[in-house]
């Protein structure tokens, strides 16, 4: 596979207010309303009312993005009082009733949360922050790669650090390859492995069988994961988000999502899970599962009001940000 290096280009202050003044200011405003509380927890309310380390890095993903540095703060201060409670630099990922009630990492979590604190370091200039991502990096590196069965000199992304993955399966969510931020991660702390893990599994992400919620690599190839989903479903419907993100437009799990969406049978409405053979299993008209459904098209995402539930919403507006920096 190609090695590929991704360069930032970072918008001038001009083009950083024009769009922040735009109506995504209000579609911030509300998505806070909705499920940011004041002291910086982000509430998932379709499950159960539950925080978890996801929804925390895309709230300070969205805070950094938006450049709302009070948001900023509150999350990632209660993130840290709530959910650092490891041995490691990687958090607990769930949080309900006022305590973790499951201690386990999940990488996804970890990497986007390390990203965004880079993020605003770097590109906002929120100095309190520097050096932050540094350890969250070399945990990752030392607790959530693993070698592909099929080439051990290349590096897998675990889904957390206690998942089995040995020389005869490695369990993969490939939705957690944000190659961004294993790329920008790797290149500003000097962790290698993250890099190759990107290069890694960039290529992963073509061959079709990987475009599930989880699959099992074995060292004869892609096979489904023993006890977990194999459509594109919830976790999947995020894959093109990532890659659009990452200024890969023309990355082959564009357009194989792009067809997937495309199989809802009721007009204006995306599959938001699909069986393996591409049949249709449920779909939605929310204006989140449509925002990606258009970048996997290559077409911008409509800017919608929040109210259709926090996992729309959410990836509603983080669809924004992969069109404005991802084009």
């Amino acid at each position: 596979m190609r090695r590929r290096h991704f360069v930032t280009s970072l918008p001038c202050m001009a083009a950083l207010t024009a769009w922040a003044q735009e109506p995504r200011e209000a579609a911030w405003r509300e998505w806070k309303a909705a499920y940011l509380r004041g002291d910086g927890r982000v509430v998932d309310e379709d499950n159960e009312g539950i925080s978890h380390s996801e929804g925390q890095a895309y709230g300070l993903l969205l805070a950094q993005a938006w450049g709302d540095r009070p948001a900023f703060t509150r999350i990632e201060d209660w993130t840290r009082a709530n959910l650092a409670k490891r041995d490691d630099a990687l958090l607990a990922w769930k949080w309900q009733n006022g305590g973790i009630v499951d201690r386990l990492n999940a990488t996804d979590g970890d990497l986007l949360r390390a990203w965004a604190l880079l993020r605003a370091s770097r590109d906002s200039g929120w100095g309190e922050y520097a050096g932050k991502a540094e350890p969250i990096a070399l945990a990752l590196v030392n607790s959530c790669l693993a070698p592909d069965p099929r080439a051990p000199r290349e590096w897998l992304l675990k889904p957390a650090s206690h998942i089995r993955a040995d020389q005869s399966v490695a369990i993969v969510n490939p939705s957690y390859y944000m190659l961004r931020a294993l790329i920008e991660l790797g290149e500003t702390t000097g962790q290698l492995p993250l890099l190759r893990a990107a290069a890694h599994g960039e290529r992963l992400l073509t061959n079709p069988d990987a475009l599930r919620d989880w699959i099992a690599v074995t060292p004869a190839g892609i096979e489904a994961a023993p006890n977990l989903s194999h459509d594109f479903g919830w976790d999947a419907l995020r894959l093109p988000l990532y890659p659009f993100w990452s200024g890969r437009r023309d990355h082959p799990a564009l357009q194989m999502a792009s067809a997937r969406f495309a199989a809802a049978p009721l007009k204006g409405h995306v599959a938001t899970v699909t069986d393996p053979a591409g049949k249709p299993l449920s779909q939605s008209d929310a204006a989140g599962f449509r925002a990606v459904a258009a970048l996997a098209a290559g077409r911008p995402p409509v800017l919608p009001r929040p109210g259709q539930g926090y996992y729309a919403d959410t990836l509603a507006l983080l669809a924004q940000i992969a069109w404005r920096e991802g084009i």
